[in-house]
């Protein structure tokens, strides 16, 4: 009885038409496997029931052959039929790989950012009122696993330049960082700051004072090494840098070398506490630097140190709506001429800046400066507030109000009192928004 029921099982399914042949031929596969699923349970389902009934009729013959060999006929009879082999199980949907290569790849990321602004004097003649400071065009890119690059082109007042650019290697040896090419010097807290991401419009008075109306920026090499602390004991880091000293304001256009160290040390006093504290020191010469009452020209050594530190709080539970950051410089100018020691000039500052809530930040700094030449005090006070309008866009209200010296072509010293109240727009695009460098 067995033995008529197979047969006629496999003759029916080597004569009936293939399912699939009916269906359009992108499913074709998938309902053939269903269909080939659903017999292969119902012939399992009527062998074991057959089975049953032969084991229990009395004297009942055993069978002539195994399930699993008549499973395995009925299988390749219908992979016989079908043309497909269904014996390999439908472990997971066909994949398919694009050998082409992907072009975005290639591509730098591109971030730009717009500042501008407007002025208006308290008193005095008004003029420059708006002034379009900057557009920045960043490009950066990982060259490989261990190479990256950065480039900032900037253009300001009709001319374009290069800020930064520069290549870098991570994953050195000994924790070690090489940069090479034209990068802003990490000396002291915000030097190494684009002008758009200061927590005010311009760089501290001393800053300027000392290396210029943009800060140190030069080309040369710089090598980064962080102490393998752990975090147990603080971070520790130390930058070793030699450049170009061309500065106009600290090294009069020379173009010698000049090397600057910078140690930095950062702790975590509380879950919410931290605090850094920082040493710079930069020196450079210029053998033709100046003339004396003869003509000739004598030699300059400029020594230039700094010291620096933060203090931010920022509870973790709450840091989008409120953070203080505390933070100061000193800085320490020395200018010997032919071997003479100069005279010491001092100029510092102190910045503090708190966030009022998600999007309003309050601040306020203070300046001194000696200048270098006479050494006349200059101080200055700027309070400012900061809305960010969004993640792309703030905006910020500045007032300024600075007394000091200056001197004629003669050298007479007179006053100079200046209020100033400036407004900033700054936007940006692309997958950098105001990035500190």
């Amino acid at each position: 009885m067995l033995g008529h029921f197979r047969a006629a099982l496999l003759v029916a399914l080597i004569a009936a038409p293939p399912l699939a042949a009916q269906q359009p031929t992108a499913a074709r596969a998938d309902s053939l496997a269903q269909a080939l699923r659903a017999l292969q349970a119902r012939v399992d389902s009527l062998t074991a029931a057959l089975r049953s009934l032969q084991a229990a009729a009395p004297g009942a013959p055993a069978p002539a052959a195994s399930a699993g060999d008549d499973l395995a006929a009925l299988r390749a009879a219908a992979a016989s039929a079908a043309g497909t082999d269904t014996i390999k199980p439908d472990t997971a949907p066909t994949q398919f790989v694009g050998r082409e290569r992907n072009q975005n790849q290639l591509n730098p990321e591109i971030s730009a950012t717009g500042d501008v602004r407007a002025y208006a004097q308290t008193s005095g003649a008004q003029g420059d009122n708006f002034d379009p400071r900057e557009f920045e065009v960043a490009f950066q890119s990982a060259l490989d696993p261990y190479s990256h690059t950065k480039i900032f082109v900037s253009l300001e007042n009709g001319e374009v330049s290069v800020e930064e650019g520069y290549a870098y290697w991570i994953g050195l040896p000994g924790h070690l960082r090489f940069d090479v090419g034209k990068f802003r010097q990490q000396f002291g807290e915000l030097n190494r700051w684009h002008l758009h991401a200061l927590p005010e419009t311009e760089y501290p008075l001393a800053l300027r004072a000392y290396t210029g109306g943009d800060g140190l920026s030069a080309a040369g090499a710089s090598l980064y090494w962080a102490a393998p602390t752990g975090g147990v004991a603080g971070t520790h880091e130390l930058y070793a840098q030699v450049t170009r000293g061309n500065d106009d304001t600290l090294f009069l256009g020379s173009h010698k070398a000049a090397f600057l160290g910078h140690v930095n040390n950062f702790w975590q006093l509380t879950p919410s506490t931290y605090a850094q504290v920082g040493l710079s020191a930069l020196y450079g010469t210029n053998p033709a630097a100046i003339a004396d009452t003869t003509g000739r020209t004598v030699g300059l050594k400029t020594l230039l140190t700094g010291l620096d530190f933060r203090l931010t709080w920022r509870p973790p539970a709450q840091a989008l709506y409120h953070e203080m950051d505390l933070r100061g410089e000193l800085f320490v100018l020395r200018r010997d001429t032919s071997g003479v020691a100069g005279a010491r000039r001092l100029g510092g500052y102190v910045d503090l800046t708190y966030k009022l809530s998600q999007r309003w930040i309050a601040g306020v700094r203070g300046d001194y400066v000696e200048s270098p030449a006479f050494g006349d005090i200059t101080r200055a006070v700027v309070p400012s507030l900061t809305y960010w309008e969004s993640e792309w866009v703030f905006l910020r209200a500045e007032f300024l109000h600075q007394r000091g010296l200056e001197r004629d072509p003669l050298g007479t010293p007179f006053a100079v009192n200046t209020n100033r109240l400036a407004f900033q727009a700054v936007w940006a695009i692309g997958p950098h928004k105001h990035e500190i460098y």
